[in-house]
């Protein structure tokens, strides 16, 4: 208070003379040196500002809490199964290579459903695009670069690239999310069960908070017997997530 009357003192006009006095007339003023000084509390802003007005307030903080940011190093697994039930259509295979065999530039859109590590719940698809890199016929199989999402309804989706592999196991990585995955970082290992009607993955996800406890779930060890049970099948409410992409 003692700063802020040493201000009201140092407002001094020009003239006091009413009659003398006009709008474009100096104004001068002195500010008190304890009000420039940068360790005058009259500098120190709070952490937490709160307002208010009839009918509502609201506040403000001046940084985030520790407990609001996730750990950026710490590393969560999330299990799904994306399965080829014959009935999107998928794969379609582009050969704009122009060649009877699977060359350089043939393209593979696809969609495929999603179900939880333990195969008890629908989550979603995946959506996305293969580009043949090269065909590999020693091996019986090809390799490709994949770049597509995995979808997980109101929870929002991931998204991966990278190595696309049909004659073994390969990382992809994740580069980015929307929903609670959005910043995520990470990889995920991709497992070909029964190519391409059965996949299994497994996510290393980092810079999100805490996973839904619905998605982290003790897998069940992928085989080429592994179904998802028929509730999850036939989309029954209790066996799938909230907004489940279809």
């Amino acid at each position: 208070m003692a700063a802020l009357r040493a201000v009201s003192s140092s407002f001094r006009l020009a003239s006091a003379n009413p009659a003398k006095s006009s709008a474009n007339r100096p104004i001068s003023v002195k500010l008190s040196s304890s009000l420039l000084n940068p360790s005058s509390k009259i500098f120190s802003a709070p952490k937490n500002l709160s307002f208010s007005a009839p009918g509502r307030s609201f506040s403000c903080r001046s940084q985030a809490s520790p407990s609001d940011s996730p750990n950026p190093s710490r590393v969560q697994e999330l299990y799904v199964y994306e399965i080829n039930e014959r009935d999107r259509q998928s794969p379609a295979y582009l050969r704009l290579s122009q060649k009877n065999t699977n060359a350089l530039g043939d393209l593979v859109p696809f969609t495929n459903k999603l179900y939880t590590g333990d195969l008890e719940k629908r989550v979603g698809i995946t959506a996305g695009l293969c580009i043949l890199v090269q065909n590999k016929p020693e091996l019986k199989g090809d390799h490709y670069e994949a770049m597509y999402s995995f979808y997980f309804g109101d929870y929002g989706h991931i998204a991966v690239q990278g190595p696309y592999l049909t004659y073994e196991d390969t990382y992809l990585a994740v580069t980015g999310g929307s929903g609670i995955f959005e910043g995520v970082s990470g990889q995920v290992k991709l497992q070909q069960i029964i190519f391409p009607f059965k996949l299994f993955y497994t996510f290393y996800l980092r810079g999100i908070g805490e996973l839904p406890a619905e998605l982290v779930v003790k897998p069940t060890e992928p085989s080429p017997g592994a179904e998802p049970t028929p509730n999850a099948k036939a989309c029954h409410p209790h066996a799938t997530i909230s907004g489940f992409t279809n």
